[in-house]
């Protein structure tokens, strides 16, 4: 197993550094073709490891009491879950990157060195959770409780709109450290003044991380509510990570057109808190909560589409 999760790290790490360090070495704009073809290849990679996913358990590479085919179903779900789940950040990113004008050229670094925080947080924050299942049985109340409280709330604020001026973490950093209002080329420090400040990219990377933090602790429990698999959890998580940046770029300028398709990802994180309080008392086959969740994503895109057919031009 610890070379099965080295192997994996090492893959991550050198697709990310591939994308960073060749395709996007400089700072440039990614239009929504480029961006499309990313999308493409990130989820295309993730069902050909789902692939792999089958294999390895269906080979026994894995200790697990699941099948191929069980696993590949589980880690398909999850992936889905997380997938959906990932998009509540677009809108929040594009509200972060218009509210410290970021130019579009340079948002593409913010977001890779953003990802690559939330890979390693999420590792943390997996880890906790799964120790916390399997060792206390009613802690699948706690957080069952906690994502149906926290689809009420944001079913609630769905119109109000978010204030990043007010955000805790951007708040303490203004306060500890000097901050620029220069934007260097690609560079979270300015250094051109008496002393060393951050820049406004420096400040839209902690936004965004601070804003995973809270995501986090709504997918984490989230995936939890699928299996306790550390491999399949934490796999399907960076998947469903990894090609987040390329679909902003994707949806860059119509994000705001799919409310409807937010409302929907609102209504998962309810219906799988739903599950968790559940998980003792009533056994939800996998297959049938993966058909539940696709048709609230493809209602909600679909009602997106529809409300913007009819809008004026």
């Amino acid at each position: 197993m610890i070379a099965l999760w080295v192997g994996f790290l090492a893959f991550v790490l050198a697709m990310l550094a591939l994308d960073l360090g060749v395709f996007h070495r400089h700072s440039r704009v990614m239009n929504i073709p480029q961006a499309l073809a990313w999308s493409a290849f990130w989820i295309f990679l993730a069902l050909a490891f789902n692939g792999f996913v089958y294999f390895l358990y269906d080979s026994g590479g894995v200790p697990s009491s699941m099948t191929g085919g069980q696993a590949a179903v589980v880690f398909f779900t999850a992936y889905v879950v997380e997938k959906s789940l990932s998009l509540d950040n677009l809108f929040v990113i594009a509200v972060i990157f218009r509210y410290f004008a970021i130019p579009r050229a340079q948002q593409h670094r913010v977001l890779f060195w953003g990802i690559l925080g939330v890979l390693v947080l999420r590792a943390v924050m997996i880890a906790l959770g799964s120790v916390l299942l399997a060792r206390l049985w009613w802690v699948t109340y706690v957080f069952g409780t906690l994502l149906i409280a926290t689809a009420v709330r944001l079913l609630r604020a769905a119109d109000h709109p978010i204030d990043v001026a007010r955000n805790p973490i951007v708040r303490l950093a203004a306060r500890l450290f000097p901050v620029s209002t220069r934007l260097e080329e690609g560079r979270f420090l300015d250094r051109s003044g008496p002393v060393i400040a951050l820049t406004p990219l420096a400040l839209a990377l902690i936004a965004i991380e601070g804003c995973d933090l809270m995501f986090a602790l709504d997918s984490i429990p989230a995936v939890l509510a699928i299996t306790l698999d550390p491999f399949i959890v934490y796999t399907s998580n960076v998947f469903a990570v990894l090609g987040l940046r390329s679909l902003y770029f994707a949806l860059d300028g119509t994000i705001e057109r799919f409310r409807h398709l937010r409302t929907a990802v609102t209504v998962v994180l309810g219906v799988v808190g739903v599950k968790l309080v559940l998980e003792h008392h009533l056994e939800i086959p996998t297959s049938t909560f993966l058909t539940l969740i696709l048709a609230v994503l493809l209602a909600g895109v679909a009602a997106s589409i529809y409300e913007s057919s009819r809008a004026p031009a």
